[in-house]
């Protein structure tokens, strides 16, 4: 297998809590992730020089060490003394600096192309290991689906049934937001308020896409919408145009609708494009990767379990 093209896929966060703070300062997380149709696109090449290439379609991309994809690949070479070289084309599209794990995703897609590209073998489980070492949110961008995530974010649980299907806006605004900075400013108090992930589980369990709207919180809301005030704006609107529940993704800033009508989400996604002169708009939906009738094609990857 010289070449392997995957889809990296974009996540939001349905509810993100944080319950505490270790010693190190690093906080814990009880969140659920969900995967969604929006993707990058990965293109893996065998090449006979001993080098990693990085070529991509957006300009402002690091195609050195700084790059996540280029780590994965480096990290693979040398665990597994892989003496090919490799070609990495990633086709952007995916928002970055946006709390939908872009880069976390482009950074799994190329530890599962390289497992199968050089036939190591390795499990789910021991590609989450070694995604573990980059970030902790890469083991999720490797597992994907619906799934509880603990700890640091390292910690994953699948939920089952998964999250049943309906239409995602993403609005992202014109800026980026540093997740350090979000996380060093948050302050829990007895007036935050606490999502609760098992009522969201409940309401996936029923298929209720009204009631998973109503339970949509993300803590850290309480941070970045200080800073960037729009954020709150862009949840108005969403909700006056149909989104049966709005929340920020992740550190933000992006903004995400659920809608249960195509027609209602690109009616929405047009007017907020026009009202806040926005580039980067989607129409996408939810991504459930995990199907009972294709046992071994777990994760929408072939991997050895």
């Amino acid at each position: 297998m010289k070449e392997i093209k995957l889809k990296a896929r974009a996540k939001i966060n349905l509810t993100l809590d944080v319950t505490g703070k270790r010693e190190n300062g690093y906080h814990e997380l009880r969140m659920i992730m969900q995967t969604l149709s929006l993707y990058d696109g990965i293109t893996l090449r065998m090449i006979p020089r001993d080098t990693i290439e990085i070529s991509k379609t957006a300009s402002w991309m690091p195609t050195d060490s700084q790059n996540l994809a280029w780590k994965a690949a480096d990290l693979m070479r040398r665990t597994y003394n892989i003496k090919k070289g490799v070609s990495i084309h990633i086709d952007k599209r995916i928002p970055v600096a946006a709390g939908l794990a872009g880069g976390s995703s482009d950074c799994a897609a190329v530890l599962v192309g390289m497992n199968r590209m050089f036939h190591l073998g390795l499990s789910s489980q021991k590609l989450e290991e070694l995604a573990l070492t980059m970030g902790t949110d890469i083991p999720y961008c490797v597992r994907r689906g619906t799934v509880l995530a603990e700890g640091l974010g390292e910690q994953l649980t699948d939920i089952r049934p998964a999250c049943p299907f309906c239409y995602v806006v993403l609005a992202k605004p014109p800026y980026g937001v540093s997740t350090a900075k979000v996380y060093q400013s948050l302050h829990l108090t007895e007036n935050t308020p606490h999502p609760s992930a098992e009522k969201m589980i409940a309401a996936m369990q029923d298929g209720d896409v009204e009631k998973m709207g109503s339970l949509l919180g993300n803590v850290l809301e309480t941070v970045t919408i200080p800073m960037h005030p729009d954020i709150i704006k862009l949840k108005k609107l969403m909700m006056k145009k149909g989104a049966v529940g709005t929340l920020m993704s992740g550190s933000g800033p992006t903004v995400f609708g659920l809608f249960t009508d195509l027609k209602n989400a690109k009616r929405a996604a047009g007017i907020i494009r026009q009202r806040f002169q926005l580039q980067e708009v989607f129409v996408t939906q939810i991504y459930n990767v995990f199907d009972q009738k294709q046992r071994g094609k777990q994760y929408g990857y072939k991997i050895q379990h």
